[in-house]
């Protein structure tokens, strides 16, 4: 196991993670795992429940701090993060969508969008809410309901706001925990269909997901996680044609 630290990452790598270790207390959930996205790449994880994905996400994002049992290197942009907090991790340009949405619901989708630009307003950078338009064209919907509160809004709706509420912040690196799930198919294909076109801004999205079908279509790289360990990893086409993948996630059998 190598215990040299990372080299210094070049321009085009955005995220670059090795040997993480991660778990809660004495439970190990990542065991040495390996990552890497570049510039306007979607890269996905899949895998099952209990895979380690979320944890993952929580080891990146910083909510699961580097301690004890967990530790490793991740390097954003070329910069450690390893004992980096949250706020430092999201003004570098980090910016996560959670399983749960996390909205406001007592509050409008405008002011809920609003509040993704609060830390670019904090900072006094010059119209820290220029991402609105960009949000609206990419989400009609949320324009429409603007003044709607998020609390009435669909389960397919919310998740678009919670996707916009974090493109307000301009990341560099969007980190998306399982976008699909608890949606109808149809809304399922809208919200892939959208992240597809996020990838035109030139953010880099990572994308955890258990819809391994509609994760492998719209990845460029993908990563196969399974009980804490990457299995298996590369060019998302090529992953999808792979027999363990085909059988596995996609629910044909190897005949087919």
């Amino acid at each position: 196991m190598s215990t040299e630290p990372l080299s210094v990452a070049a321009p085009s790598t955005v995220l670059e993670v090795r040997e993480l270790h991660a778990g809660y207390g004495k439970v190990a959930a990542l065991h040495g795992v390996h990552l890497c996205a570049e510039v306007g790449e979607i890269v996905t994880v899949i895998g099952p429940n209990g895979a380690g994905k979320s944890t993952l996400l929580n080891a990146l994002g910083g909510t699961l701090p580097l301690t004890g049992n967990t530790r490793g290197q991740i390097q954003f942009l070329g910069h450690e993060l390893s004992r980096m907090p949250v706020e430092k991790r999201v003004a570098l340009g980090m910016s996560l969508v959670p399983e749960k949405r996390e909205l406001f619901g007592s509050m409008s989708v405008l002011d809920n969008l609003l509040l993704g630009s609060y830390r670019r307003y904090r900072l006094r950078e010059p119209n820290p809410a220029d991402q609105l338009e960009t949000v609206f064209e990419l989400f009609p919907r949320l324009k429409e309901r603007r003044e709607q509160l998020a609390a009435t809004l669909s389960g397919g709706e919310r998740q678009m706001l919670a996707i916009g509420r974090a493109l307000m912040a301009k990341p560099r690196l969007l980190m998306l925990d399982e976008p699909s799930l608890g949606l109808a198919p149809l809304i399922v294909k809208e919200i892939f269909h959208i992240i597809r076109e996020l990838k035109q801004t030139g953010v880099t999205i990572l994308l955890v997901e258990q819809n391994a079908r509609a994760a492998l279509q719209v990845a460029d790289r993908a990563y196969v996680l399974e009980t804490g360990d990457v299995m298996l990893e590369g060019p998302a086409d090529q992953l999808a044609r792979d027999p363990k993948v085909v059988e596995t996630y996609l629910g044909l059998s190897r005949a087919k």
